[in-house]
């Protein structure tokens, strides 16, 4: 029975009838940028936030994608949960503020633990420099050096499933300015749309 209720569901959205569902979690260090890109993707709007406290999730159409999107705290405390929220996800968001490099190691080895993780081996990973609009902010080639990304699968941006190992990819965006972001969620639905 299974097997035709997925054939249907495949066929249908083989023509466009119906949106693929997927899961994303939104991850990265307290005041980088998770909640107001949520913000940005659901309402299209910027709002000034308080720090992130407990998980919460939106529902999103992103490239003809059904998302349920997590966005989880970046303080050290909430840090904890997040490997039990990624174990049924499809994808990853892992924000960095771009122009705070005193908090580049840190983030660094954040993001090698969750690239470590077993469960996250075959996940489409999208890495956001934020605040690229900000005096000072580092070049995507920066970045990648400080979070040690070339030690790491990394295929570039034409990455296409099937014709690359692991999916990680790394997108300098200002999500106060718009800009950016939109790149990598395009690059990203390629994955969840074949997923």
């Amino acid at each position: 029975m299974m097997f035709i209720i997925n054939w249907i569901r495949r066929t249908l959205s083989s023509f466009g009838w119906l949106n693929k569902e997927a899961r994303i979690v939104f991850l990265g260090l307290d005041n980088a940028g998770k909640t107001t890109l949520l913000r940005m993707l659901k309402d299209n709007r910027v709002a000034i936030h308080t720090p992130t406290l407990h998980p919460h999730s939106e529902q999103l159409t992103l490239e003809k994608v059904n998302v349920t999107a997590f966005d989880l705290g970046g303080h050290e405390t909430a840090r904890r949960v997040w490997k039990q929220y990624c174990g049924n996800v499809d994808a990853i968001v892992f924000i960095v503020d771009a122009s705070d490099r005193t908090r580049f190691q840190e983030s660094a080895e954040e993001l090698k633990s969750l690239l470590n993780e077993e469960e996250l081996s075959n996940k489409p990973f999208v890495i956001l420099g934020n605040k690229i609009d900000k005096q000072g902010a580092a070049s995507e080639e920066e970045l990648r050096m400080h979070l040690s990304l070339y030690a790491n699968e990394t295929y570039g941006k034409n990455c296409r499933p099937g014709r690359c190992v692991r999916p990680v990819e790394v997108f300098m965006c200002s999500i106060i300015k718009k800009q950016g972001y939109g790149e990598a969620f395009r690059w990203l639905s390629h994955f969840l749309q074949d997923a």
